[in-house]
């Protein structure tokens, strides 16, 4: 087959792919709950999800590309995910075939214009690591560039042959799936999927720009020159192009492997705490963020490790970071969203969530939030605190029970996922499950609440400001609300007063549309059957029968769409 032709064929993989499994979706998750028969639908949800979960593995590992991508982030949501998904999907990264040295040589020579033996003096053929866009030998300098740089141990980061080329297809593929989900009212009405899906195409061409790359390392490099916490390897540029990047072996523990951490005299449950607050750090306080920290990325080095700034003389170890692809930039406007949402929920205050939430621009200024604030209110009073293994002890009854209730209340309120939101969401996604794979125990509450101490102390003045200007606030209710009693008791007296239940009123009007379509899916089921028996008699008969059969069974799959969009006038 050609290589058009290998394109062709692997769009229609992951276009089928994503079809097949949105249909499951959509009849389990959707339809079935709307026609009353929602128990059927949690029927063998866990082995559905699994099935899902290894039939996606299998996909990613053979087509690799960004596949890899979307696998590496859904296997690290730990705390929102199913560990149907997530276990199924762990390791998936280390499981990448790498190509063949040949190749890989062939695309190096090409980009840096000199053989591998004039380049280095030495390179390791097997790679150190595959990953999905790229891969890493270990390479020795050749004594002049030793000698220029003042080092001698790399990595040589050479970029997979044809990659560009999958990217754009997969891309293109991602695009249509897009569109597919901007079409599903539900989804189009929470997020604009095919703006995100072009922020992701964003990211990953510039993924597979090595200049691009170590622009970034330096820059962070940079941002963080004087935390003894954090070191970044140094640049060869002489040796490094837009597909090949030469940069110091820093190769240290990965920060996963929590028997090595152990063996070194490194506590697990201290590195997820001091990891926690180092991606705090750089959300909240910097503003440039690595967007890509899983395992592979970050190196917990020993005092003694080559690069990055001298530690202080209580620390026996820092994190090393590596592979400088995707970055993400915090606006200061959302930065001030993020820290009041992180400062509210260290306190509990859910009206204080709503109003960081509603800053950061997740929610649009025209919701009502009175419902969600005292939804808010009542998950912190019952889950605050809680770490993930505590609540994996809760019963799943009472997480169902809280789900549907808060459920209602999220779906009516017009949420939006804003501009540089998705890089935020993956790299604390990753944050997350990385400290939760380090100590079962770790309680994110504890990274939080002190981080947010920091937080309130650093902005003593800005919180001084807010204080004083809800007092005017108030003051100047006080002072209007004479007049505006006066104006309720006129509306009183003219009987111009009405009051409204919207929430009883969205629950009795998805109690008719359920109504009609469970009578709807009855008259369908029995016209079909009708129809099939009538047909061993009277072919034609029986044809029109079932025919018409599709009527009722379209009504049960759109009713409902007009009483959601308004009565007539």
């Amino acid at each position: 087959m050609t290589d058009a032709g290998n394109m062709r064929a692997r769009s229609r993989r992951i276009l089928w792919f994503a079809a097949r499994y949105l249909v499951q979706t959509w009849w389990y998750e959707l339809f079935l709950p709307r026609v009353g028969l929602a128990r059927v639908a949690a029927r063998n949800r866990s082995a559905r999800l699994q099935h899902i979960a290894q039939r996606f593995h299998v996909l990613a590992i053979d087509l690799g590309g960004l596949m890899i991508k979307v696998g590496q982030f859904m296997s690290s949501r730990l705390d929102v995910l199913p560990p149907e998904i997530t276990k199924e999907l762990e390791g998936l990264q280390d499981e990448v075939p790498p190509v063949p040295f040949p190749a890989i040589r062939a695309l190096a020579e090409a980009e840096l214009g000199v053989t591998l033996e004039r380049a280095f003096s030495f390179i390791e053929e097997e790679p150190l690591a595959a990953a999905s866009l790229g891969q890493v030998h270990r390479a020795r300098l050749s004594e002049p560039d030793a000698a220029e740089t003042g080092l001698l141990d790399v990595v040589v980061k050479i970029q997979r042959p044809g990659i560009g080329t999958i990217i754009d297809v997969d891309l293109t593929a991602l695009r249509r799936i897009a569109g597919w989900l901007s079409r599903v009212r539900v989804v189009a009405d929470r997020v604009d999927v095919p703006a995100l899906v072009e922020e992701f195409a964003v990211t990953s061409l510039e993924e597979i720009d090595y200049l691009h790359e170590a622009a970034n390392a330096e820059l962070f490099a940079e941002e963080f020159a004087d935390d003894a916490r954090v070191s970044v390897p140094e640049l060869v540029w002489e040796r490094t192009t837009r597909r090949v990047l030469t940069m110091q072996d820093v190769t240290a523990i990965k920060i996963n492997d929590v028997e090595g951490l152990r063996a070194a005299g490194i506590d697990p449950s201290e590195v997820a705490m001091e990891f926690a607050a180092v991606m705090f750090d750089q959300l909240f306080v910097n503003g440039y963020f690595h967007a890509d920290p899983h395992p592979g990325n970050i190196f917990v080095t020993p005092l003694g490790g080559v690069g990055g700034p001298t530690a202080d003389a209580d620390r026996a170890w820092r994190f090393t970071f590596v592979d400088f692809g995707m970055m993400g930039e915090v606006p200061e406007t959302l930065r001030q969203g993020l820290r009041k949402v992180l400062i509210a929920a260290a306190s509990r205050d859910g009206k204080g969530m709503v109003d960081g939430i509603r800053e950061v621009g997740v929610l649009l200024p025209s919701a009502d939030t009175a419902e969600l604030e005292l939804a808010m209110t009542k998950l912190f009073a019952r889950f605050g605190g809680m770490g993930f293994a505590e609540l994996q002890d809760v019963d799943p009854r009472e997480f169902r029970a809280f789900a549907v209730e808060f459920g209602d209340v999220v779906r009516s309120l017009p949420f939006q996922l804003p501009e540089h939101f998705l890089l935020i969401v993956r790299a604390m996604s990753l944050t997350s499950g990385m400290c939760s794979s380090l100590d079962p125990a770790f309680n994110i509450w504890n990274a939080v609440e002190p981080y947010s101490a920091q937080l309130i102390r650093a902005e003593g003045g800005n919180l001084v400001q807010t204080v004083a200007k809800q007092a005017i606030s108030a003051l100047g209710v006080i002072a209007r609300l004479p007049q505006r009693l006066d104006n309720l008791t006129t509306q009183i007296e003219d009987g111009r007063v009405s009051a409204q239940t919207p929430r009883v009123e969205r629950r009795l009007s998805s109690l008719e549309r359920t109504g009609r379509q469970i009578i709807s899916a009855v008259i369908f089921a029995a016209l079909l059957i009708g129809g099939i028996l009538l047909r061993a008699q009277d072919v034609v008969f029986g044809t029109v029968v079932m025919a018409v059969s599709v009527l009722p069974l379209l009504h049960t799959l759109f009713a409902g769409i007009a009483a959601r969009r308004g009565p007539l006038p």
